[in-house]
């Protein structure tokens, strides 16, 4: 069966999508030719164990990254393009619960979840297609028209994809699950729309803006890890999954590659960004190194200059009683007027006095 526009049929027979049991003219859902072993701990059973273990490792790199991020308080965009990881985060928290069936689909807020995490991916794809013109400052990053702009559309683009999902879930405002062509736009083809804008706008940004060019092999390795999950998944699925004996299937392979794909977002995004040292609050001291040998030599002359007194041209250094040091006071050479180490002119210590004067 081939791929048809507006038609979830040839695209649930192959992946094990979250929305696929929800579609369909039978009521059961479309069901795919082959996916994963699934895994009985007590009395659970846990469906796709091996996609659970990648969605747990990337709500932690997530983690991560938020962060670093959030650690580079001058950088460009920060606080816009951390929204796109924390929107990453919730999609993999709920993918967990949905993929593994912890919701089951025969649970009446399965439905629910699934509108919300569709809403949440359609939100994600639009936070980092607005992130792709942050850079060229058309708004200031940081500033509340900037993020608020950012929240909006975000929170706008989730209403109306929240709202075809479970209108289309159960069956309400003219759609039903055998009309889907409004969620096929909204699940596969606005990401691809999304994620192409966000990489032509950023080789414009490379090209035009940048001197380096080392980012253009983030952009590179981010959009093939991209293109091949939706490979693997679309065209390679059933392949996979009866190669392996079901123990793997194209989902695993799919959320593996997002993940290095959005890793790649984030480095690319590291590459291109630099903290201004200079108005930057850290947890940790900066520790400050002169490496250039003129540059000490001159610095240590500075400070042996402060140290001297301005009234005084040589020998011990003067102090603040008398005029002259202590030194000079209690030992120094009779003419100026100091106690000599005899008293006064003579050959004993003047003071303290010794024991052989009582």
């Amino acid at each position: 069966m081939g791929l048809s526009f507006g038609s979830f049929d040839s695209v649930c027979s192959t992946a094990a999508l979250v929305i696929c049991p929800l579609l369909g003219a039978s009521g059961q859902g479309i069901e795919p030719n082959c996916y994963s072993r699934n895994v009985q701990i007590g009395s659970t059973l846990i469906f796709q164990p091996s996609t659970c273990f990648v969605h747990i490792v990337a709500i932690l790199m997530t983690g991560i990254m938020i962060y670093h991020i959030r650690s580079k308080y001058t950088a460009v965009g920060r606080k816009e393009i951390v929204m796109f990881f924390w929107l990453y985060m919730a999609i993999e928290l709920l993918a967990m619960f949905l993929d593994s069936g912890i919701i089951p689909t025969a649970n009446v807020s399965y439905p629910w979840f699934t509108a919300v995490y569709t809403g949440l991916i359609a939100a994600a794809y639009c936070c980092l297609l607005i992130n792709g013109f942050v850079g060229f400052q058309f708004a200031e990053d940081g500033t509340p028209f900037s993020l608020w702009f950012l929240r909006l559309s975000c929170l706008f683009i989730f209403g109306v994809s929240f709202l075809i999902a479970i209108a289309t879930f159960n069956s309400f405002i003219g759609f039903s699950p055998t009309k889907t062509t409004a969620l096929f736009i909204v699940y596969l083809i606005w990401p691809i729309f999304c994620v192409t804008t966000y990489t032509l706008s950023q080789l414009v940004l490379v090209f035009r803006t940048l001197d380096d060019r080392w980012p253009l092999g983030d952009i590179i390795f981010g959009i093939a890890f991209y293109t091949i999950a939706q490979v693997l998944l679309f065209a390679f699925s059933v392949t996979i999954c009866n190669a392996i004996q079901h123990y793997l299937d194209g989902l695993f392979f799919f959320t593996l590659c997002v993940l290095l794909s959005v890793m790649m977002v984030y480095k690319y995004w590291d590459s291109i960004t630099r903290e201004d040292l200079e108005f930057s609050v850290g947890s940790k001291a900066a520790v400050w190194e002169v490496k250039d040998p003129l540059l000490t030599a001159t610095v240590a002359a500075d400070f042996e200059e402060d140290t001297t007194s301005n009234y005084h041209t040589g020998g011990t250094a003067a102090s603040l009683v008398g005029g002259v040091s202590g030194g000079q006071y209690y030992y120094g050479g009779g003419a100026k007027g100091g106690y000599s180490q005899g008293g006064y002119g003579g050959a004993q210590r003047g003071y303290p006095p010794t024991s052989d004067r009582y």
